[in-house]
């Protein structure tokens, strides 16, 4: 959204040079340098804050989540979303953060109050009791399966036909001993829970084989999506087997409990596996909502949150939110204008302008005098305090720092960065050739 306000602005800034006679490759140019100069003021002003100090992290959050509608449960959700992230990574040499090691599980029923951070892996069903079997595994190992439990088939539609009551029996009793022979395999492995992928081609599993391993005490979930693969055996250290015959306890992965929960305020199950090896660092978020809409919005807001700590582990920095950066940056941008001379005055001063917008809208949208408290934020920044922005629940202009309203660095250069690439590459546009 910032990045759109800003671009819009810009462009009108745009619009009063071109009416001036400045020619657009001149302001493209002063508009690259500006936002250079802008990127050094905010590097300037920004403090540092380093992976294991989790109060500032969860501050910066909580600011992310106060305008969303899960904002009232921020005090829940922020503290899952910041020990997500910093679960995966290696606080002292992190770099960057692949999120795909983050499972969301939603589950319907309950409130957001009973969303909860699993430091293992959750699968959104639980195991398969048709044939009695085991419901609790103590250090379990987990064979993770891409074959078929079931009678083979063949691979044109043919029909066979039975003439007599022995040749069925024949079927069945060849049928029986192909499904057993598999089962022994699995159980010859050391595995005492398996996870069956689903299939397109044929049954996955049938009846027969989930009562032959039940009858082994083996703890079976059925139909794992293709696209949970990788993240499973991130989380479990297995290795999926793709035939029988390389099925070995070193493909087998671990866990000190895997079993069913039955999640509060629902009837529905899910599979918990706790105490994992987890040796490619992956983490699984359960969230609870009372609807699918709440739990569609809290599932894009933990995400939003998680990126805003992400955007920490890459460039440890934050800045004061409520509009502060920007008035900070357009005043020293107008005194860095009053150093240059020529065309690029103008257009620095223009831009610089153009960045106020950003506190403007923030004040109009919050039932304020925009002006008063533009004014306001201006003079308050001359003054040398950086950190005074616009609080929205006091109608007025206060120290950010003091009420924890923070921002990462990087999403402010970011969105200065953008917006003015955005606008650079719309003023290079010589002429539209309209083709009916």
């Amino acid at each position: 959204t910032s990045v759109c306000v800003m671009a819009g602005a810009l462009l009108e800034a745009c619009g009063n040079l071109l009416s001036k006679g400045i020619h657009p490759t001149s302001i493209a140019s002063s508009f690259k340098r500006a936002a250079e100069i802008a990127n050094r003021i905010l590097e300037d002003m920004a403090i540092r804050v380093e992976l294991t100090d989790r109060e500032h992290l969860i501050a910066a959050v909580e600011t992310c989540m106060s305008s969303k509608l899960v904002g009232q449960n921020s005090d829940i959700l922020a503290p899952i979303a910041v020990d997500s992230v910093l679960g995966i990574i290696d606080p002292a040499t992190a770099t960057n953060v692949d999120l795909r090691h983050i499972r969301m599980v939603t589950q319907l029923g309950g409130t957001m109050d009973d969303t909860e951070l699993v430091h293992g892996l959750v699968l959104n069903k639980g195991s398969s009791k048709t044939a009695g079997g085991p419901t609790q595994i103590e250090n379990a190992k987990v064979a993770l399966i891409q074959f078929c439990l079931s009678a083979p088939k063949t691979d044109m539609d043919n029909s066979v036909v039975i003439s007599d009551y022995a040749a069925m029996d024949r079927i069945l009793r060849e049928e029986r001993k192909y499904i057993l022979g598999l089962c022994k395999k699995i159980k010859k492995s050391g595995a005492n829970v398996v996870l069956i992928q689903k299939s397109i081609l044929r049954d996955a599993y049938n009846e027969l084989s989930l009562h032959f391993l039940a009858k082994m005490d083996i703890l079976v979930v059925t139909d794992i999506e293709r696209n949970d693969i990788e993240f499973i055996c991130n989380s479990l250290g297995c290795q999926p087997v793709a035939h029988p015959d390389s099925l070995a306890p070193e493909m087998l992965g671990s866990a000190q409990h895997v079993g069913d929960v039955v999640v509060s305020g629902s009837r529905a199950k899910v599979t918990k596996f706790l105490g994992v090896a987890n040796p490619g660092k992956a983490m699984t978020v359960l969230l609870r909502g009372s609807n699918n809409l709440v739990l569609d919005e809290a599932e894009r807001s933990i995400h939003d949150a998680q990126c805003v700590v992400r955007c920490f582990v890459k460039k440890r920095y934050m800045v004061a939110g409520g509009g502060a950066p920007e008035i900070e940056v357009a005043l020293r941008l107008r005194e860095h204008a009053l150093g240059v001379t020529g065309m690029d005055a103008y257009c620095m001063k223009a831009y610089a302008d153009a960045l106020e917008i950003i506190p403007y809208t923030l004040a109009e949208n919050a039932g304020m005098k925009p002006i008063e408290i533009v004014t306001e934020l201006r003079k308050r920044h001359t003054e040398g305090e950086k950190g005074a922005g616009i609080n929205v629940k006091k109608n007025a202009v206060t120290n950010m720092y003091d009420w924890s309203v923070v921002q990462p660095l990087l999403v402010t250069s970011s969105a200065l960065s953008l917006a003015t690439e955005t606008v650079c590459m719309i003023l290079k546009i010589d002429d539209l050739i309209v083709i009916a």
